[in-house]
């Protein structure tokens, strides 16, 4: 379709899929879920002002369309950032850095699905000088849905790892999910400036090299970094981090920020949503990472966990601390779900872990010797009658988890 009528020599657009929010001149999306239909307030959006409203079954295929035209208009650089873990850290550190030259957007909260994409999009202005665009995926498809929509010119995939295996299949549909990416961007050469790549990471390398050889292209445009050593007096905790930040690092440097501002401009942000957040009430120190949970990023933080013995300036000696373990269950594993959360088992009892709080039905059928939760309430109600006090508590677990609700009794 042809948006001119709405696009051009706009300075901005305003789009909502929220009836509440419809003003004079904004376009409306009906979108039609399970739980909701916006075809019901069409006529209240007209009345309201509307100048647009895009209804009907293929709702979502026009709003993509709408969201790649005006990208298309504006013509800035797209910086696309996937991966396993850490996409939305890395996302945020590269936004905090970029943001010292640049006049940036980049994708708010978890904006980064068939919706969030397109409607990032829309949110760019003929102000904004650069973009970072999120991009997450569950099943085969995902990431090649989103990039022709974007249509970045640059991309980075943070790492791979098993997370979301019952819709891809396999680790192996995870890497090739991700990998399409890479794909897209071998195969526009004309506009593709760049992909950032963890050289320290071999299966990234392998989907790079891969990639190249179905496209029959000699890859010229790749930004290689390795990773560094944990940046010092961040607000960040967990040494997984490190990767992270040299992504970060990495992307500033080719835009041409000194590495002395880039490295303020880490130090200066504090992650939010739970994530890699460190927390000190009355009784304990908290280690919160909250937001999502794979087997990868659950191993990745136990590990750092453990081999870390303050992630802080503490009140508390070393000596005076007990370590405890709050762990929710991993979603969306498919077949793989027993076999993984006993890995997780397996590694607490191998590091001799003695105060672990598990949360979830699929502990249920491991071997773990741990107090096993339904659910986060059920965990509440006995930590109110067993208080913690003067320990460093790891939360580690997913959204479903709400692990978030135990910290006021902590």
């Amino acid at each position: 379709m042809n948006w001119d009528f709405l696009i051009k020599d706009k300075e901005s657009l305003f789009v909502t899929t929220d009836s509440r929010q419809v003003i004079a001149g904004c376009v409306f999306v009906a979108l039609k879920g399970e739980h909701f239909d916006g075809n019901a307030f069409v006529e209240q959006a007209i009345e309201q002002g509307a100048a647009y409203v895009i209804k009907g079954e293929n709702a979502l295929a026009e709003l993509q369309d709408l969201a790649r035209a005006w990208r298309r208009e504006l013509g800035l650089p797209i910086i696309a950032i996937t991966g396993t873990n850490g996409k939305t850290t890395t996302k945020e550190l590269t936004a905090a850095v970029l943001s010292t030259m640049y006049k940036l957007h980049y994708t708010q909260g978890n904006y980064n699905n068939s919706l969030g994409v397109p409607l990032t999009l829309l949110q760019i202005t003929r102000a904004h000088e650069l973009a970072i665009v999120e991009m997450g995926a569950s099943h085969p498809g995902d990431i090649k849905e989103l990039v022709e929509v974007a249509e970045p010119n640059y991309g980075l995939i943070t790492n791979v790892g098993r997370a979301h295996l019952q819709g891809f299949g396999s680790f192996e549909g995870v890497q090739r999910t991700k990998a399409e990416l890479y794909d897209y961007l071998l195969a526009h050469p004309e506009t593709t400036k760049g992909i950032f790549i963890n050289e320290d990471n071999e299966y990234l390398q392998k989907m790079l090299q891969t990639a190249g050889q179905e496209h029959n292209i000699n890859i010229t445009s790749s930004i290689g970094y390795t990773t560094l050593p944990m940046l010092t007096k961040t607000h960040l905790v967990g040494d997984y981090n490190a990767e992270n930040i040299s992504a970060a690092l990495c992307v500033a440097e080719h835009f041409g920020i000194k590495r002395k501002v880039a490295v303020e401009a880490i130090r200066a942000y504090r992650p939010t949503n739970n994530r890699s957040q460190a927390m000190t009430t009355d009784k304990n120190e908290l280690v919160i990472d909250a937001y999502n949970a794979n087997p990868t990023s659950m191993t990745a933080s136990i590990q750092s966990f453990c081999n870390e013995l303050s992630t802080f300036d503490s009140r508390l000696s070393t000596t005076q601390k007990s370590s405890v373990f709050i762990l929710g269950e991993m979603r969306e594993l498919g077949e793989y779900s027993h076999t993984e959360h006993q890995n997780i088992v397996n590694m607490l009892l191998e590091r001799k872990v003695k105060q672990v709080y598990l949360v979830g039905e699929e502990y249920r059928s491991t071997t773990a010797p741990y107090p096993i939760f339904h659910d986060v309430n059920e965990l509440i109600d006995y930590l109110k009658q067993h208080p913690l006090e003067l320990c460093r508590v790891l939360i580690k677990g997913s959204r479903g988890n709400q692990l978030e609700k135990i910290l006021p009794v902590l």
